[in-house]
């Protein structure tokens, strides 16, 4: 192969500096932790409150108050799904997907949070329940429930090839949200953010670094459940890439709905529980 003249000759120690061992950016030992044993006996004794099931290729939102739970569940055939959340009184904290990517890793699972939007940076939902922690990562990188994708959205789909998509996610979120919250589609398009892939295989190619998708290996029954740390209100899109095997944004892919379930626990099962204050920080940014 030619060397491309943009490429420099590398250094004579160029496998020296490569060799360098890495150093975790947030080492997170020192997070709050969740607890577990609580929320799981709070879990056992709920009672359903409500559903919400997600069309394919559409969104729905729903609402969670603070100490009850959510699941999102596959119900007919192997779909993921685009989630957002916000907090229910005030629609500028929001989750971060690359604080959570930061503190957490690229995918999340059991025991790990969903961390909200500057100034407030604090857990919004704890995962509590997760049918797919058995996948782990395979051998191209991949693995579920990924905080590295931003969601598919019709800018990119006009960047790239010239269309007029309006069911990839982003759109999905926005029609829901402004549905929901009744204010008009540009009110609403300001607040959708990078989302939680729910039930998406996902990594980085090895050789050129690009996000990729797989199959997911989701399966009708599989489910992730959070713990609502916040008020919540929320919004899923069922993807129209389905299981995202080959394609997403397009009418091509198989697709399926997802359910939405919401738990309340009984009286006094959270006891000595409170929902987490907003981030100490104080502010002045040296001022």
């Amino acid at each position: 192969m030619t060397e491309s003249r943009n490429t420099p000759r590398p250094p004579a120690d160029a496998e020296a500096r490569r060799a360098i061992a890495p150093v975790v950016c947030y080492p997170n030992d020192g997070l709050p932790k969740p607890d577990l044993g609580l929320y799981q006996t709070a879990r056992a004794g709920a009672q359903k409150t409500g559903e919400v099931l997600v069309p394919p290729r559409d969104a729905g939102c729903f609402e969670v108050p603070a100490g009850h739970f959510f699941r999102i569940t596959s119900v007919e055939g192997s779909q993921v799904g685009d989630l957002n959340l916000w907090n229910l009184k005030d629609l500028s904290e929001r989750f971060y997907s690359g604080k959570t990517r930061a503190l957490h890793g690229t995918h999340i699972t059991t025991g790990e949070r969903m961390w909200s939007s500057f100034p407030h940076t604090r857990p919004m939902a704890t995962i509590v329940a997760d049918t797919l922690g058995w996948y782990g990562i395979d051998a191209f990188g991949g693995s579920v429930h990924d905080v590295i994708g931003t969601r598919c959205d019709p800018y990119t789909g006009n960047l790239l090839s010239g269309t007029q998509y309006h069911h990839c996610c982003h759109s999905n979120l926005t029609r829901a949200l402004a549905d929901h919250l009744g204010i008009s589609l540009a009110e609403a398009e300001p607040a959708v953010h990078d989302v939680l892939n729910v039930f998406m295989c996902t990594g980085f190619t090895r050789d050129t670094g690009q996000y990729f998708m797989k199959a997911s290996p989701v399966r009708p029954g599989d489910y992730l459940e959070f713990f609502a740390e916040i008020d919540l209100l929320g919004t899923l899109s069922a993807c129209p890439g389905g299981d995202c095997s080959s394609e997403h944004s397009s009418d091509t892919a198989s697709c399926h709905p997802l359910l939405v379930e919401t738990f309340a626990p009984t009286e006094g099962a959270l006891e000595g529980w409170s929902s987490p204050a907003r981030n100490g920080y104080d502010g002045t940014h040296g001022r």
